[in-house]
């Protein structure tokens, strides 16, 4: 519950702290500019807000781990979900009121996610979980797209070292595949993800594993 905080108010403020023209760069996000993973991210607030706020009595289905799914696939930019978020994102025009509202919503989301009890069971897109392991959840979402919004924004801060961590725990544990302890925990993560390509040291270190690349979660 606190790395859900903690990944999410870091993503949140590195958001509040670009420049307008940094909107129009390139964002990690295979076809999306900066722009478009902000709307996303108001997207992913909104469900936050949704889910915390369908409680069910149902028994749990799935976990922190579970909840993903995942593909060896990676996104070309053409689905249609996806083209309709580039929409959005360019109907706001001016970037402060995109920056506002992901800081309205996301600032709601965050309260909620600190009222809730980590214990209740919550349901969404079919799944039920508790609360404390759908937060868990996007502890991954949070930082992978940070990871996003940072690619080609040098001066702009990255997500905190302990969501880094807990975010590859995370992904070894959905692909059930341990990555090599010598990566760091950025490295492992965009080059597990498909977000950076390997080295050839790297794809040694890699082994087998180098062949199931990308994993690819959703």
């Amino acid at each position: 519950m606190d790395l859900f905080t903690q990944t999410w108010t870091a993503l949140r403020a590195a958001v509040a702290g670009l420049a307008d023209e940094d909107f129009a760069r390139p964002s990690g996000c295979t076809g999306w500019l900066v722009r478009d993973l902000v709307c996303h991210l108001v997207i992913d607030a909104q469900d936050v807000l949704i889910t915390l706020a369908t409680p069910t009595d149902a028994s749990p289905t799935h976990d922190a781990a579970t909840y993903w799914t995942l593909t060896h696939t990676p996104p070309t930019g053409d689905d249609p979900l996806d083209a309709l978020t580039v929409r959005l994102a360019a109907a706001y025009e001016d970037p402060a009121l995109l920056a506002f509202h992901l800081d309205d919503v996301g600032s709601a989301a965050g309260r909620a996610a600190q009222l809730a009890d980590p214990a209740r069971r919550v349901t969404t897109q079919d799944m039920v979980l508790t609360a404390g392991d759908y937060l868990t959840a996007y502890v991954l979402e949070w930082t992978l797209h940070h990871l996003d919004l940072v690619a080609h924004l040098p001066d702009a801060p990255g997500p905190p070292a302990e969501g880094l961590a807990a975010t590859r725990n995370l992904l070894e544990r959905v692909t059930g595949t341990a990555l090599p302890a010598s990566f760091s925990d950025p490295d492992a993560l965009l080059v597990a993800t498909g977000r950076r390509a390997p080295t050839p040291a790297q794809r040694a270190e890699l082994g087998a594993t180098a062949d199931l690349l990308p994993f690819v979660v959703g």
